[in-house]
């Protein structure tokens, strides 16, 4: 592949690539900072892949929807069975730019990026936003990652968690440990469509998609940005969807070897604490699993959008993937790979060397 042309880009928390919005936890809110007025649209693309069974949280996305496409062209790219798709077709009218379902003629088992690559083609501006259906921007975040744009080809926000139930407040601690350690990985990330289109967009046939879209954006050259501050607010799962989550988010290890290491380790390390009567081995571990996940709230303002008790729940977090972690490996190796829908999928993700090998 040959490279694209590179842009002037900083360092992931560089100022230069845009000013931190003020008020972090507005991201709560769509509407938050408006005056009544609403701003001009942006050129900016916002594509939505989604496949839903049942429509729980259809009002709450149509007031979403409503909201933001006075803002961007939203592209909706819905893998949903017929009959759901029809009450979207009507709900939605109006609405959105475009609304339809991913190309019948690409073929992947990662319906999600099928979806992505559905809608970044039918893009009708260079700068393109990829969320999740739980992703709540606000208009201060989305001219952030506008402005970004202009001089990277990726932009990988931070998500938050509003409301915290139990359950979110325990993922955040996974939020947290990634942000003191490097970046965490968010459901939405932003690109460049000429960079996209240029690297034949990223494999469909992997389970850590996101991943795998960052990795094929830097294999392919290009610039990427992960600002700290930049906060954008996402739905909470319910908690049986949370809890049945579990072991396939641990799979996504399996593309991170030093990440997958650490996490086969916490249970060896907990058992020999235990046959050596060492509980304060435990106690330290945790401690300093604590105030790492502390770094993580307070980097770039965190602590805005990520209460104090937060970081409580990383040693928790940490002994969970613990035991998902051996899960996943078993998937790996005797069952093939982890169910997704009707299908297993093998792969994680590639390297960012195997993918500058193609």
């Amino acid at each position: 592949m040959s490279a694209p042309t590179r842009r002037a880009g900083g360092p992931p928390d560089d100022p230069r690539l845009g000013e931190a919005p003020r008020n972090p936890r507005a991201g709560g809110d769509p509407d938050g900072g408006r005056d009544g007025t609403a701003p001009p649209p942006l050129p900016m693309a916002y594509v939505l892949p989604l496949r839903w069974t049942v429509d729980t949280g259809l009002a709450e996305l149509t007031d979403y929807l409503r909201w933001l496409g006075g803002r961007v062209e939203v592209i909706l790219v819905d893998g949903s069975p017929p009959d759901v798709y029809a009450r979207h077709a009507a709900a939605w009218r109006g609405l959105v730019r475009r609304h339809l379902p991913p190309d019948p003629t690409l073929r992947g088992l990662n319906g999600k990026v099928t979806g992505v690559l559905t809608g970044v083609r039918a893009a009708g501006h260079e700068h393109v936003v990829i969320a999740d259906d739980d992703v709540r921007y606000d208009e201060a975040r989305l001219r952030a990652v506008h402005r970004l744009l202009g001089r990277v080809d990726l932009v990988r926000p931070q998500n938050y968690f509003a409301p915290l139930p139990w359950h979110a407040w325990w993922d955040t601690g996974r939020t947290l440990l990634n942000r003191a350690v490097g970046a965490d990985y968010p459901g939405t990330l932003a690109v460049r469509r000429s960079t996209f289109l240029g690297m034949g967009g990223y494999d469909p046939d992997v389970l850590f998609e996101n991943l795998e879209l960052i990795r094929t954006v830097r294999a392919y050259g290009g610039t990427e940005a992960a600002p700290a501050w930049l906060y954008v607010r996402r739905l909470p799962p319910d908690a049986a969807h949370f809890r049945g989550q579990r072991v396939r988010q641990a799979y996504d290890d399996l593309a991170q070897p030093a990440r997958l290491l650490t996490s086969l380790a916490v249970l060896p390390a907990l058992a020999a604490a235990v046959a050596a009567r060492r509980p304060g081995l435990l106690l330290g571990a945790a401690a300093a699993t604590v105030a790492l996940a502390e770094l993580g709230r307070r980097r770039a303002g965190g602590g805005t959008v990520f209460p104090p008790s937060t970081a409580l729940a990383a040693p928790l977090w940490l002994l969970e993937r613990g035991v998902c972690g051996w899960l996943a490996v078993g998937q790996r190796f005797l069952l093939g790979g982890v169910r997704y829908g009707d299908t297993r999928l093998r792969r994680a993700a590639h390297s960012t060397r195997a993918l500058r090998s193609h």
